[in-house]
């Protein structure tokens, strides 16, 4: 998934880790990893602020991250947060 806001992207991966990883483009450089899934990723997609991603994996759960935060214009001011369901990297 590409940023709206910067040029990063969001990759997902299965074995070994299960991770998502963030990179900086066009350099390809690693920003962070998101772990929390015991399977393999299967599909994410992007809020339509373009601040979380919502990844479902093979271990049946939903996760939502953080992974690009708010748009540069809106973070003048505020404190960044998680958002609503930013917050909770799982839905129960």
């Amino acid at each position: 998934l590409w940023s709206k806001h910067q040029r990063e992207l969001c990759s997902s991966h299965g074995f070994s880790e299960n991770q998502l990883i963030l990179w900086k483009y066009p350099t390809m450089t690693k920003i962070q990893e998101f772990k929390g899934h015991t399977a393999r990723v299967l599909h994410m997609d992007q809020s339509p602020d373009g601040g979380c991603v919502v990844s479902a994996a093979a271990d049946e759960t939903l996760r939502f991250w953080d992974v690009f935060g708010s748009a540069p214009n809106e973070r003048k001011g505020k404190a960044l947060s998680m958002g609503n369901f930013c917050g909770s990297p799982m839905i129960r």
